[in-house]
């Protein structure tokens, strides 16, 4: 069953309850995505196992640890998770990032892909999929079993908020990921908003609104 952590850390409540004041410009907004997203992954990486190695220092020989084997890839669902992975990049500078696009089919209102590019060993790596909401879940759902038919099995979901829909249907349709949730709010409204919420990522991102 997938292990759900949601944040607690008071950096995380901080900058979630600036983002979603609708005074907060489309420029401050896009700041603390970025920021957020990089204190979610330095806890959501707090388990990747480490080998030692030895390295010379100024004044000695010494043995010193590392993160081991292929490292992290990280896999924003687009277009809102584009900035999630700028701020972990800032944390993890050589982690490779692929992308997955997704739209809605206007009839189904289910997630169609346009769009899937992945590094080479993508298969190797820890993958962190990254939105900066889950709130029907269905665009989650949809980008990690794209990953699933590539072959990837080691998938960690991010996401700033959510909604308990949108979890409930990760975690049944994909059981074997570990899910990051910076906020869990209420419900969803009748149009698949998350509230209290915050608005629609991707336009207040972008000032598309």
């Amino acid at each position: 069953m997938s292990t759900v952590t949601i944040m607690d850390h008071p950096l995380i409540q901080h900058k979630i309850g600036i983002m979603r004041r609708k005074t907060t410009s489309t420029k401050e907004f896009r700041d603390l995505v970025s920021e957020v997203a990089m204190l979610i992954a330095y806890e959501s990486t707090r388990k990747l196992h480490l080998t030692e190695v030895e390295i010379e220092t100024p004044l000695t020989v010494t043995m010193a640890k590392e993160i081991e084997g292929k490292k992290l890839c990280i896999v924003p669902i687009l277009r809102a998770g584009l900035h999630m992975a700028d701020g972990i990049l800032n944390l993890i500078p050589n982690a490779k990032v692929g992308h997955v696009g997704l739209y809605r089919n206007e009839e189904t209102l289910e997630p169609v892909e346009y769009f899937c590019k992945l590094p080479s060993d993508a298969e190797e790596r820890e993958i962190y999929v990254v939105d900066p909401m889950l709130a029907t879940g269905g665009s989650a759902c949809a980008a990690i079993s794209i990953l699933k038919k590539r072959g990837i099995k080691k998938i960690n979901f991010l996401c700033i908020i959510a909604a308990p829909e949108g979890v409930e249907r990760l975690t049944q349709t994909h059981p074997d990921v570990e899910i990051f949730i910076g906020n869990l709010y209420e419900r969803l409204d009748e149009n698949g908003y998350i509230l209290p919420g915050l608005g629609d990522a991707g336009d207040r991102i972008y000032g598309t609104k």
